[in-house]
């Protein structure tokens, strides 16, 4: 299990990309942090999520 947004998730064995996209996130509009580091966007299609992961996904929001 990995815990995304404080929420245990069955997402290990897939990438970080394939999550994201299955999960409807916009990759240019978030960033990503897990186990505490931030994980560059030129990464996502190659993190592989692993039991025990904490992920954290943070989105942008304009306004004015």
């Amino acid at each position: 299990m990995v815990k995304i947004n404080g929420t245990e998730c069955d997402a290990a064995n897939q990438t970080l990309c394939e999550y994201l996209t299955a999960a409807g996130y916009d990759e240019k509009r978030i960033t990503v942090e897990r186990n505490g580091a931030i994980v560059p966007k030129a990464d996502y299609a190659d993190t592989i999520l692993a039991d025990g992961d904490e992920i954290e996904v943070v989105s942008f929001v304009g306004g004015g």
